[in-house]
């Protein structure tokens, strides 16, 4: 592969840091601990420098790597828990009701997202916050297109409860959409 080309494919890949970052904060819950991650994920494509070019679908792949580097370090740190994820900074202050109750709504929202199981917190992220359709976030996963859906209905039924709203459909709710931007 020439310098010119392995060049086009990196920055390719850079181009992606801030998706790959949304998607490893929702793993680890952690904004210290997601850096760390999509770094250790660059470092490991980087050892398959001769490999990148013939990856058609780069954000899922750097995904792949994020998620088995997740799952190997949960497995091998059990007991150590991630933080939380910190308070919002990026609610713009309009009228100071409002704010309020979208912080509180956001901090909920958050905490109940970060309390779903793994399987339901990565499916809820990849369809409702990162806009994959459920075929996309299937092929990410490497699971059927139905038990997606399950993990989904599941993860959104579960949010639904604890967060008090009678709608199982929470993707179409306002704050969930935002959620994106404001991870």
């Amino acid at each position: 592969m020439s310098s010119l080309a392995l060049q086009d494919d990196l920055h390719s890949l850079t181009k992606l840091i801030p998706e790959l970052h949304r998607f490893a904060r929702s793993l680890t819950r952690s904004v210290d601990a997601a850096d760390d991650l999509v770094q250790r994920a660059f470092e490991r494509a980087l050892m398959h420098q001769d490999s990148i070019a013939a990856i058609e679908e780069p954000a899922g792949w750097m995904r792949s790597i994020i998620r088995n580097l997740w799952i190997d370090e949960k497995r091998s740190a059990r007991g150590r828990l991630s933080s939380p994820l910190e308070d919002d900074q990026h609610i713009a202050a309009e009228d100071t009701e409002r704010t309020v109750i979208a912080r509180t709504t956001l901090a909920k929202v958050r905490l109940e997202i970060a309390n779903l199981s793994e399987d339901q917190r990565t499916a809820l992220m990849l369809v409702c916050v990162e806009g994959q359709s459920y075929q996309e976030a299937a092929g990410h996963l490497r699971i059927p297109i139905g038990t997606l859906m399950s993990r989904l209905y599941r993860a959104r039924a579960e949010l639904a409860r604890r967060v008090g709203h009678t709608t199982t459909h929470l993707c179409s709710l306002h704050f969930l959409w935002s959620f994106a931007a404001l991870i």
